[in-house]
C-alpha cells in the first residue's frame, strides 16, 4: 500500500474485459483502480473479464486495486469472488447492489474460505477487505446494518444511477437525504466517510467540481471516476485548501500550548472536537 492509501481520494473504474484500459488507469495516479466486472462488461465478455482480472491480481500492483463484483445475489457473482478473493494483488472487494446484513456476512464466510489458501498463516482466517454499494431504497433503509454487518465491511458508498431510478428522483438534490443518510451510517459504524458515486459526464468538469464540494460539504471524502481527467478536479476539491492548512496548523499549536478549551485571539472558541477536526485536515493534507 502506498502512503495515499490511508487517505484514498481518486477511485477509478475500468472494465475488466479491456485490460489495457486497465493498465493505463494503473499509470493514471488514481489512488485506488476499481476493476469493474458488473456493469461495465458486455453480458458474453463476464468470462474472459474475471479471467484477466484474476490473471492481473496474481502480482500485487502498483497501486490498490478493488474488484467490483457482479450482483451479490445474481448468478455470476460466486465464481468472480472465487477467481479473485485469493489473489495477491487484490486490496479489496466492492459488492453492488447490497440490500441486507446478511449479504455482506455470507460474502465474507466465502471469501474467507476462498482466500485461506492463498495468504500466510499470520493473515488467515480473515477475508479481503469489503465495501458495500448501496443502490436502492431498501439499501438505504438498512445502511447502519449493513455498514456494521462484519468486521471485513470496510466502506459503505452510494450506486446513485441505480439509486436514482429505483426512487424516481429527477433532480440532484433529491439525493441528499440519501447522501447524509450514508454518511451517519459509515460515521456510527465506526468506518471511514464515504466517497461519492461517480459523475458520469467526463466533459463537465465544472459540474465535477461543484458535485464535489457539495459531496465534501455533506461529509464525503473523496469520489469514484470514470475518466482520468476527472482526477485532479476530485483530488484538489477534497485536499484541504492553504487557509485550511494556515487553521489547523494555528489551531494544533495553540492544543500544544493549552490543552483545555480556549478562545483563539481572533474569537474562535477551540475544545477537543475543534482540535482533532483540526489533526484530521493536517494528516489528510500529508495524506498518510
Amino acid at each position: 500500500m502506498t502512503a495515499t492509501a490511508h487517505f484514498p481520494l481518486t477511485w477509478l473504474y475500468a472494465p475488466g474485459d479491456r485490460p489495457h484500459v486497465v493498465g493505463k488507469a494503473l499509470a493514471s495516479g488514481a489512488d485506488v483502480v476499481v476493476i469493474d466486472l458488473e456493469d461495465a462488461v458486455d453480458p458474453h465478455r463476464k468470462a474472459y473479464a474475471r479471467a484477466a482480472t484474476a490473471e492481473l491480481l496474481s502480482e500485487p500492483p502498483p497501486v490498490p486495486v478493488h474488484v467490483r463484483v457482479n450482483a451479490v445475489d445474481g448468478p455470476l457473482a460466486d465464481a468472480d469472488l472465487d477467481a479473485v478473493a485469493s489473489r495477491p494483488g487484490l486490496a479489496g472487494l466492492r459488492l453492488p447492489k447490497v440490500t441486507s446484513a446478511r449479504q455482506v456476512v455470507r460474502v465474507a464466510r466465502r471469501t474467507e474460505r476462498a482466500g485461506a489458501a492463498g495468504r500466510s498463516p499470520a493473515s488467515r482466517g480473515s477475508g479481503p477487505p469489503l465495501y458495500a454499494l448501496l443502490e436502492s431504497a431498501l439499501a438505504i433503509e438498512h445502511a447502519y446494518a449493513i455498514a456494521r454487518a462484519h468486521p471485513s465491511l470496510r466502506g459503505v458508498s452510494l450506486g446513485e444511477a441505480d439509486l436514482r431510478a429505483d426512487l424516481g428522483v429527477r433532480q440532484d438534490g433529491g439525493l441528499d437525504w440519501c447522501r447524509a443518510r450514508i454518511v451517519v451510517a459509515a460515521r456510527a459504524a465506526g468506518l471511514a466517510p464515504p466517497a461519492q458515486s461517480v459523475h458520469p459526464d467526463i466533459r463537465d468538469l465544472e459540474g465535477l467540481a461543484a458535485s464535489c464540494a457539495h459531496g465534501r460539504a455533506l461529509g464525503f471524502l473523496g469520489r469514484a471516476a470514470i475518466h482520468p481527467r476527472q482526477l485532479p478536479i476530485i483530488e484538489r476539491a477534497y485536499l484541504p485548501t492553504d487557509r485550511e492548512l494556515e487553521e489547523a496548523e494555528t489551531i494544533v499549536k495553540a492544543a500544544t500550548v493549552d490543552q483545555g478549551a480556549q478562545a483563539l485571539a481572533d474569537g474562535r472558541f477551540v475544545d477537543a472536537a475543534v482540535v482533532a477536526a483540526a489533526r484530521r485536515t493536517l494528516a489528510l493534507a500529508r495524506r498518510c
